[in-house]
């Protein structure tokens, strides 16, 4: 789809402040301006727990695959092993994630949610639970699924090409 052009009259802009000239019609841009509010929203909702949104994907993944390794949670976020290494690290240190050798290879460390992981996982998901319903009330139920499904559609074919 080729974007409609842009008179210099455009007055398409945001609360306050600048008119976005050619920036009204970049999906990028709009697509980027909702990630940045629900970012802010969801750190906002989570900040006495002291997680960010790929600490939360990372023990949601092992809650969901315990004994899952660094590099299958790297290779289904699309991160690479060290920036997985440094969040597991950290999740490690808090005592939220356990590392256990694998008893059939023992190169390979199984992670798995500690106790306190677990609950502070339990809290998390409530949060976050709240903080999605913040932003799908604008949304007609119809409306969340075609939109969950062109995303799944973007970001699932961006190796093929």
């Amino acid at each position: 789809m080729i974007a409609a052009p842009i008179s210099l009259e455009d007055t398409d802009t945001p609360h306050k402040g600048l008119a976005l000239g050619q920036l009204t019609n970049l999906f990028g841009f709009h697509l980027r301006m909702a990630q940045v509010a629900i970012y802010r929203d969801f750190i906002a909702a989570l900040s006495d727990l002291g997680l960010t949104q790929k600490q939360c994907a990372v023990m949601e993944l092992i809650a969901a695959n315990p004994g899952a390794s660094q590099i299958d949670l790297a290779a289904t976020l699309g991160t690479d092993r060290a920036t997985m290494m440094a969040l597991v690290d950290r999740l490690d240190d808090r005592g939220l994630v356990a590392r256990s050798r694998s008893a059939v290879d023992r190169r390979r460390q199984e992670l798995r949610l500690t106790e306190p992981g677990l609950a502070t996982l339990t809290e998390a998901r409530r949060r976050i639970e709240a903080h999605e319903q913040r932003f799908l009330d604008r949304l007609s139920p119809q409306e969340v699924v075609t939109l969950v499904g062109c995303l799944k559609r973007l970001y699932q074919g961006s190796g093929d090409e």
